[in-house]
């Protein structure tokens, strides 16, 4: 289960029935730009549609593509019925499933069933972006850019997409999106309509959805439940509006038809959705930054500090439900990575990419103006990437520390955002607290020394104070002792404050005898600084704030010096120095730039790298061999449920009803084979696809809805950078299972009813 999953083909997909093997192909090609070679591959695989009918902005009537929406280029989701129901994971709705519960009405736990439709509720914030058109804007961009040029003006990214995009919103009163593809090789406009009353409508219980939790996460097989349901409404005329009890459930242009068929092992498949980031132009160089220091220093943090999470939550149902979004997306994060680390080593992607590098060079070295402008490209590239080694290790291991490590790291911040305030609203511009180094700085005037105040009206210390309902003090005290020992073990001493340096030798000792040396109590160092924080209790910060203090007493709190008296910037200035007049990140684009041009000159078709617009992928259902010997069949059923089920194991526990209903084996019209006495749960494709596409539609060669893509499997997770031949999958649940729990298990009639089902 997870927001993020890495996903790529070039598959010889294993069926174990009928021995079906096929290829796929590689790519998250642009919607707009399916070309007549693209639609021939697709229907020599089985597509039975035309490009037109998946997208065709120009022609009347709707296309596939006008029912797939993004929901704030975090998921996808697709419109299935004629009043607006929208379906995606349950992952993807999980921070909303969250943020409405209660001790007393947990709907992680119990799940979330709007029985009746005023029961429906809005989600605030939540916005669903409908794609409405694509625009080639290469040439304009190019014109503003060459006319900034010739003016002396700047004209970074930022500022060329807030006038191009404010120009096309104001001439076509949609939202408007500038993407940049290869690196400013090309340039294109995304025109969306945007409705901004979302209500949940619908989201199974997690040992449902989340069936196999963290253990199953990013593995095959798997058996999870893993749908949410929404309902966009409009205005009564079905315009976009704000949330309105009088508003009405949207009337779609499109909708996707929900296919009862079933597949079968190399059946066509097409994924349409907003994949959200990938490198594949990346080189070697920054693969290896990835595998060997940026990677196993976020997983072994990470690691540690789920590990000091879970003991919690397992201790305490009301830290469970405190702490389950937090957990939730620290470990899809920390399993991705692990994996990717993996599975880049196991298949040899950074000899993959110097391979191709040298590609890449003999083309350069062919041409006099290409080895003028890249014939230095690659040993420049090793250059920088070794002389940052150090300065990167000091910076990460300080954001996984300090920044991230903890949640009270967050009021700390807030904390600093009302020092700020307050300052500003005096006239007084105040320094970074990078700049302090030990405390407030006494050259900032008197002010903060002799400004009191008690009950003073300044949002950032209501924001401060909130920030606490989210955590639990003695969670964050275990996770603070945990960053301060890697702080100080993995951070280099030139980077400390005053203030840590003054800790530090507070708490150092010298041990005596053969396993003597100096040594630093770290339990006391951190003790010290918690019990001295008005920030770590709850009386002592209700105490401290209704009393009257000055600014200076806020900002010397031991724990806001210790988290607050430096910040990133300080290491970036390192990087920087370190990197000299070139960095990295213009010499990643050159690379894209000359790779991009190569292949274009040889006539190779290529996709840009995904950036949350919306692509189609296409491959077929299929299993696969993770490994020597071993051979994985493509689907699962409810069977395998009841194998993995333990009551005595969180991830694997069911209610008492899941368990009864999955024995009984009672799937009625949702089911299929002699008697309807068959059921999948989970099923496999070789769609390329990444974090942005959970929740996609998982279409056939007609066009209709057979399943939703929720996951990948682990042989997939170097994909983000390269596409691995033959291991890569895409998991998705079975629409039928979905539909059997909305009926069976939850009883939404009046929505399979409206599904004309």
């Amino acid at each position: 289960m997870k927001v993020i999953f890495k996903q790529i083909i070039i598959i010889a997909a294993v069926a174990l029935m009928g021995g079906f093997s096929a290829k796929a192909d590689e790519g998250m090609w642009m919607i707009h730009a399916i070309d007549a070679a693209l639609e021939k591959k697709m229907q020599d695989r089985g597509l039975e549609l035309s490009a037109g009918e998946i997208y065709n902005a120009d022609a009347p009537g709707a296309s596939i593509s006008d029912a797939v929406v993004s929901l704030e280029f975090g998921c996808t989701g697709s419109i299935i019925s004629d009043k607006g129901l929208l379906i995606t994971n349950h992952h993807c709705a999980y921070s909303d499933v969250h943020g409405l519960s209660t001790p007393e009405h947990n709907y992680l736990e119990e799940g979330f069933w709007a029985m009746h439709s005023d029961e429906e509720v809005n989600i605030k914030g939540k916005r669903v972006y409908f794609l409405k058109r694509v625009l080639d804007v290469t040439d304009e961009v190019n014109e503003m850019k060459a006319k900034a040029d010739y003016e002396s003006r700047p004209m970074g990214m930022r500022k060329l997409s807030y006038l191009l995009e404010t120009r096309y919103k104001e001439n076509t009163g949609l939202e408007a999106w500038l993407a940049s593809m290869w690196d400013g090789s090309k340039y294109y406009m995304a025109l969306y309509e945007v409705y901004s009353d979302v209500r949940l409508v619908a989201a199974p219980p997690v040992s449902s959805a989340a069936f196999g939790g963290d253990i199953d996460n990013w593995e095959w097989p798997q058996h999870k439940c893993d749908f949410a349901m929404y309902r966009v409404y409009t205005a009564p005329d079905g315009s976009p509006a704000a949330y309105s009890k009088d508003n009405i459930p949207m009337k779609p242009k499109a909708k996707l038809n929900i296919s009862l068929e079933g597949y079968k092992a190399g059946d066509y498949t097409m994924v349409i959705g907003f994949p959200g980031s990938t490198n594949r132009y990346s080189n070697s160089y920054e693969v290896n930054f990835y595998e060997t220091l940026r990677h196993p220093i976020c997983n072994t943090l990470r690691g540690a500090q789920m590990d000091i999470i879970k003991r919690w939550m397992d201790a305490d149902p009301e830290i469970r439900l405190k702490y389950s979004d937090y957990f939730f997306s620290l470990s899809n994060v920390q399993e991705l990575y692990s994996g990717e680390v993996e599975c880049l080593g196991r298949f040899d992607v950074v000899e993959k990419k110097e391979a191709l590098e040298k590609e890449v060079q003999a083309w350069i070295e062919a041409d006099d103006q290409r080895k003028e402008r890249w014939g230095n490209l690659l040993s420049d590239l090793k250059t920088k990437y070794l002389a940052v080694v150090e300065p990167e290790k000091d910076i990460n291991f300080f954001r996984e520390s300090l920044i991230r490590g903890t949640r009270i790291a967050r009021p700390c911040s807030k904390l600093n955002a009302f020092r700020t305030a307050v300052f500003t609203s005096q006239g007084i511009t105040p320094k970074k607290p990078f700049e302090l180094k030990d405390g407030p700085d006494p050259a900032e005037t008197e002010f903060s020394r002799t400004f009191k105040f008690i009950g003073k009206d300044f949002k950032q210390l209501d924001a401060f104070i909130k920030e606490y309902e989210t955590f639990d003090l003695r969670v964050e005290k275990d996770l603070f002792r945990y960053a301060v020992e890697q702080f100080y073990s993995n951070v280099d001493r030139e980077f400390w404050a005053d203030y840590h340096n003054e800790l530090y030798n507070e708490h150092s000792y010298f041990l005596s005898g053969a396993d003597g040396g100096f040594r630093v109590n770290y339990d006391k160092l951190a003790d010290y600084v918690w019990n001295n924080s008005f920030m770590t209790d709850k009386e002592r910060m209700e105490k401290f704030i209704s009393e009257e203090h000055t600014l200076d007493e806020y900002l010397g709190d031991p724990l806001f010096r210790f988290l607050q008296t430096l910040k990133v910037t300080v290491f970036n200035d390192a990087v920087k120095e370190a990197e000299g007049e070139v960095s990295r990140t213009e010499l990643n684009r050159e690379f894209t730039h000359a790779l991009y041009q190569m292949r274009l000159e040889k006539g190779i078709p290529q996709y840009p790298d995904a950036n949350s617009t919306m692509r189609i992928t296409y491959g077929t259902v299929g299993g696969y061999e993770p490994r020597d010997g071993m051979v994985c069949d493509w689907k699962t059923t409810p069977a395998g449920i009841l194998e993995k089920y333990n009551p005595a194991d969180y991830d694997f526990h069911l209610n008492d009803r899941q368990y009864l209903l999955y024995r009984k084996g009672d799937w009625g019209k949702w089911g299929f084979g002699t008697g309807n006495s068959l059921m999948y749960v989970n099923f496999l494709t070789d769609n390329d696809i990444t974090g942005g596409n959970s929740g996609s539609p998982v279409l056939n060669s007609k066009g209709e809805l057979i399943g939703l893509a929720f996951d990948g499997n682990k042989e997939s997770l170097a994909s983000d950078v390269y596409c691995t031949p033959g291991y890569n999958k895409c998991v998705c649940v079975d629409i039928r299972f979905v539909l059997w729990t909305l009926d069976r298990y939850a009883g939404m009639t009046r929505i399979i009813d409206e599904l004309g089902l």
